[in-house]
């Protein structure tokens, strides 16, 4: 098992997804944006403007171990056997594999994956009678047994393929909230599953992220009210948020995140077209965070990760780049000026 004690978070990243269809063009963009470990973590790509099976559900439905998942009208569906739509999310998966190792070459540094969580998972994938395997505690134990198979054989080609990167797995988990809350809706939209039990949903997490193998692990929402406290307890050594949905309620739990070592990866730079602002205004909101949970400025660029809001797919190619490279620079005025 890895140490992580060592391991040193690079100061700005994405979150994921990417705008544009070409494989390489996102891995050039992706590498070029972070030039070295000191200015930020370059990531795996996803591409969902290709179509299904580049979408984060079809995506990670082809990492899945002995399970397989088709499009059907209604969204993806548990079936018998690998289709022409597992297929070609696993093709797709290899052809951003192959480009970010192309530009990857002879890197020393962390590089960050991504994949659906198991909660979000189950409120996505449909089983055969349509209803969402949500409402199956066998079938959300079974996703969950396949996904963490699955990514462990996935996080060992990319250590292949990436001999001198430090792999950080980072698990999607948007419909968390709702499936902890039970507003996920049924299949006729007239009612929505039972809320999952706190301790099974964290269970879960934690098994789904050992999968890493002691290598980082963080955990990405970009809804409101992230569970801070329960993600801590589940493992992950970070949490991915969009920082303008916080309020003051989520204070302590931040303050304690902080404290007891949690990274913090803040989307702070809008995920769609519009006009940036300077760096420093960009993580204005973080400094004033900082001063009210009375914290050591000091500790601003040991504890966090600058990122988007959210993936880029929804942005320009042009912006898109703009953003990761604005990501970096805001990175670095916080570490300049913390106070």
């Amino acid at each position: 098992m890895n140490e992580k004690s060592d391991f040193r978070w690079g100061p700005a990243t994405g979150v994921g997804s990417m705008p544009g269809g070409d494989a390489r063009e996102a891995a050039k963009t992706v590498t070029g944006s972070f030039e070295g470990p000191e200015q930020g973590m370059p990531f795996l790509a996803e591409l969902p403007v290709r179509g299904p099976g580049a979408d984060m559900i079809g995506r990670t439905a082809g990492l899945l171990v002995d399970l397989y998942a088709r499009v059907e009208p209604s969204g993806w569906r548990i079936g018998d056997r690998p289709g022409r739509d597992t297929k070609r999310a696993r093709s797709w998966l290899g052809e951003d594999l192959d480009a970010l190792e192309e530009f990857t070459q002879g890197y020393a540094g962390p590089v960050k994956v991504q994949a659906v969580g198991p909660w979000t998972l189950a409120a996505a994938l449909e089983l055969r009678n349509g209803q969402a395997a949500l409402s199956d505690p066998g079938a959300c134990r079974d996703l969950a047994g396949s996904l963490a198979e699955g990514l462990r054989a996935h996080l060992a080609d990319v250590r292949r393929r990436l001999p001198g990167a430090r792999i950080v797995l980072q698990l999607d988990e948007p419909s968390l909230i709702a499936v902890l809350r039970g507003q996920v809706k049924t299949a006729s939209e007239y009612r929505t599953h039972r809320a999952v039990d706190r301790q099974l949903v964290e269970s879960t997490l934690r098994d789904v992220l050992a999968a890493a193998a002691g290598d980082p692990v963080v955990v990405h929402s970009c809804a409101p009210d992230v569970p801070f406290a329960l993600l801590r307890r589940a493992g992950a050594d970070a949490i991915s948020f969009d920082f303008s949905l916080l309020t003051e309620r989520d204070d302590e739990t931040i303050g304690e995140a902080v404290e007891g070592g949690t990274t913090l990866l803040a989307g702070v730079v809008p995920g769609v077209d519009g006009p940036l602002s300077d760096p420093a205004g960009s993580v204005m909101g973080v400094r004033t965070l900082w001063r009210r949970l009375g914290l050591n400025p000091g500790s601003l660029a040991e504890s966090v990760v600058v990122t988007p809001s959210c993936g880029l797919a929804g942005a320009s190619p042009a912006y898109a780049r703009a953003a990761l490279a604005h990501c970096a620079r805001a990175a670095r005025s916080l570490a300049d000026n913390p106070e």
